[in-house]
């Protein structure tokens, strides 16, 4: 009789597959689920001391969260306590332990670890994950923040370059004042620092000022902020402010797509001032202009000879006064400017800038050339190192997944443990 249960034994416990146990029964419960019974392998060892126990105190059962194997179970612990036989050692006993259920857990650490796996790996929901796995919400989330607590200590790291920008983790809020009864605006912002060589995010500060990027940069060892070279950045005056005061040996580069955004923004302000004053309202879908508005916009080396000859007709019938052509022409100048390989280029096409901003004769224009002299040194070091913010718009739009995801945060500490650990996990893979 002993032979063919111990056979049963060693099947079940091959097939529930829990590391350091064996299955000592099994039994289906009125609600559809089934009770296993397991008990641990390996001989414990005192706390203390490190003794290997040989005498039983007591036995006691504890229930333990785990996975679903064939469907739901609900796993009891045959759980001992055992003596401490060494004479010198002040516990006199001890409750066993071990990996896959460490002291004080109550869940298995496959379950955590698959928990983890599918709100990571597969960009699951929390909430979702928890009613899946027939879990609390709380041990879901709980087991990312931990998990985002062992990833390797970021000043132990050696970045070469950095990228950093914003994001808006929640939509915008109103608070009222209770004393004046006024409202008040409250964008809820985080700014990203990423690792450009590796592409992972190192840090993630609130706001998008200057104190909350300083205060990180500042929380660094002088060695880590030393071995920095290059700080990819947007035209934020904010940004260059903390990178000046904390990396002032570090060079700075401007992101080439910001400046073109803020050429294209300035060809859709003219447009749209055109045509306000020729036509004296809004455009409309039989005006060429807003017909190609996207064509305006779009680079003249994409453009295919069609869309080339539809611009000229834009120029020709709906731009009476020329302006139009004129800051398209600056927007495509300094598109070249930005692709130019060498400084002495850069300058040669920076005075051909200077040009076309006197011929067009705009505010828009002036304006524009007025931030690319403030940026000019910012723009030096992007033609020089080639270094964009790209992907630390590529972590932004995975940051994005997320918020739709988790349909919205409302403690950003969650937020960044998953952001964090996200970012770890795919540049590791």
């Amino acid at each position: 009789m002993s032979k063919p249960t111990l056979a049963a034994i060693d099947a079940a416990t091959t097939i529930f597959n829990l590391p350091g146990y064996r299955v000592l029964d099994a039994a289906s419960m009125a609600s559809g689920r089934r009770r296993v019974t397991v008990e641990s392998v390996d001989p414990p060892g005192c706390p203390g001391c490190g003794a290997v126990a040989s005498r039983l105190k007591e036995r006691r059962l504890q229930r333990v969260r785990d996975i679903p194997v064939g469907g739901l179970v609900e796993l009891v612990w045959a759980k001992r306590r055992w003596f401490c036989d060494e004479a010198l050692c002040a516990r006199k006993s001890f409750s066993e332990a071990t990996v896959q259920v460490p002291r004080f857990a109550r869940s298995t650490r496959r379950l955590t670890d698959q928990v983890v796996s599918a709100v990571i790996g597969s960009g699951r929901a929390v909430s979702e994950t928890a009613a899946s796995f027939k879990v609390s919400w709380w041990l879901v989330q709980n087991a990312v923040n931990r998990a985002a607590l062992a990833l390797p200590d970021v000043d132990s790291l050696a970045p070469r370059m950095l990228g950093i920008d914003e994001h808006r983790y929640r939509s915008v809020r109103f608070f009222q004042n209770p004393t004046t009864k006024a409202w008040r605006r409250y964008e809820p912002w985080m700014s990203t620092i990423v690792d450009l060589d590796t592409g992972q995010i190192l840090g993630i500060v609130d706001g998008r000022d200057s104190t909350g990027v300083g205060d990180w940069l500042k929380a660094r060892p002088l060695a880590w902020r030393l071995g920095v070279q290059v700080v990819a950045i947007d035209p934020s005056a904010a940004f260059r402010k903390a990178l000046r005061m904390w990396l002032p040996r570090t060079a700075v580069s401007v992101d080439a797509f910001h400046l073109s955004m803020l050429a294209n923004n300035m060809v859709t302000e003219v447009r749209q001032r055109v045509t306000q004053e020729t036509r004296g309202r809004r455009g409309r879908s039989v005006d060429p202009s807003w017909a190609n508005r996207r064509l305006l916009l779009k680079g003249t080396e994409k453009l295919s000879d069609r869309a080339r000859n539809r611009l000229d007709v834009v120029f020709a019938v709906d731009d009476p006064t020329g302006r139009l052509e004129a800051v398209w022409k600056v927007k495509e100048h300094l598109r070249a400017l930005l692709r130019t390989g060498s400084l002495h280029d850069a300058e040669h096409a920076k005075a051909e800038l200077a040009r076309l901003v006197d011929l067009a004769d705009l505010p828009e224009t002036r304006r524009l050339y007025r931030t690319i002299c403030r940026w000019w040194p910012e723009i030096e070091v992007l033609i020089t190192t080639g270094a964009t913010t790209a992907k630390v718009e590529a972590n932004n739009t995975a940051i994005k997944h997320i918020k739709r995801t988790a349909r919205g945060y409302r403690n950003p500490d969650n937020y960044r443990s998953r952001i964090l650990l996200t970012s770890a996990t795919r540049t590791a893979a």
